[in-house]
């Protein structure tokens, strides 16, 4: 009797654990309560409940949101659907980014290209207002077909953005070396779709097809495992970083995290500013000889 009560106990709890995974699946973040639209006349909108955010273009206008907060620090993760067929021309940005002449930013743009040509991820890295720092990449799948996450991993020790979990590009906090990092500044998240045909695609040899418009990228099931800036206050307790809920204020990449980092960088990587020897001619930034 005992071994089948325990063996019913067993079933119980199994039970209850799948049902409490569906839960967490289907339970997704209300983006009204996050983000708030900033232009484009009625072309973006927050639909589903707030499940849903779709940014579109038109030759009249683009649109775009930042979100409510500010960050200083976080784990930050959105699911987006790029735009689909021929979206040479058009420039999908999400990004983190402060304020003022010499301003923080972290970014992901997604290049449009030509129906069946490969979408550019372009990366970049302000500091104090210095950028420069541009990788670019193509991406292993079609992000035009389903929902992928794109994620910015931003702490004390480095800068990571991830595409499904895995790293694409780290920039390490190398302020002992002279390199400046953004510490100070408290950043919004902003995103936005718009055309910029004079150079996104092939340095604008290929122009917006405006007959393929309204374009429309889709945004879904944003997450923020960050340090919120209120009056000056952040919402982390600087004392307990290694505490459960800001365990990434101290991540680093394991070794399967390094080697999958040199996978996409070998395989997927079309342009790293640390390799283009003409456009530095005095010499590779400080960040570049420490890699």
């Amino acid at each position: 009797m005992a071994s089948l009560s325990s063996r019913n106990f067993c079933v119980f709890l199994v039970i209850s654990v799948v049902i409490l995974c569906s839960l967490m699946v289907i339970s997704a973040s209300d983006l009204n309560q996050d983000f708030q639209i900033t232009w484009g006349d009625g072309r973006a909108k927050i639909v589903n409940n707030g499940e849903l955010l779709t940014l579109s273009l038109d030759k009249a206008s683009g649109s775009g949101f930042e979100s409510k907060n500010e960050y200083l620090y976080g784990q930050i993760d959105m699911q987006l659907k790029l735009v689909a067929g021929n979206s040479a021309g058009t420039v999908t940005a999400y990004y983190l980014s402060s304020k003022g002449s010499t301003w923080d930013e972290i970014d992901f743009e997604f290049l449009g290209n030509l129906s069946g040509d490969p979408y550019i991820l372009h990366t970049n890295v302000f500091s104090q207002g210095k950028g420069n720092r541009e990788q670019q990449f193509y991406l292993w799948f079609d992000p035009t077909a389903d929902f992928h996450t794109y994620s910015i991993l931003w702490n004390p020790q480095h800068i990571v953005f991830s595409v499904d979990g895995t790293p694409i590009r780290k920039f390490k906090n190398l302020e002992s070396a002279g390199v400046p990092y953004p510490k100070n500044q408290p950043m919004r998240i902003y995103s936005s779709l718009w055309n910029a045909d004079d150079w996104a695609t092939r340095g604008g040899l290929v122009k917006t097809d405006w007959t393929q418009a309204p374009f429309t990228a889709s945004y879904r099931n944003f997450k923020a495992n960050a340090c919120v800036l209120n009056s000056g206050k952040s919402s982390c307790n600087s004392n307990s970083p290694s505490s459960t809920s800001n365990s990434w204020l101290s991540q680093e990449l394991d070794s399967t995290g390094e080697e999958r980092l040199k996978w996409v960088q070998n395989n997927y990587m079309i342009y790293n500013y640390c390799s283009d020897a003409k456009r530095f001619p005095q010499g590779f930034p400080t960040e570049c000889n420490m890699a």
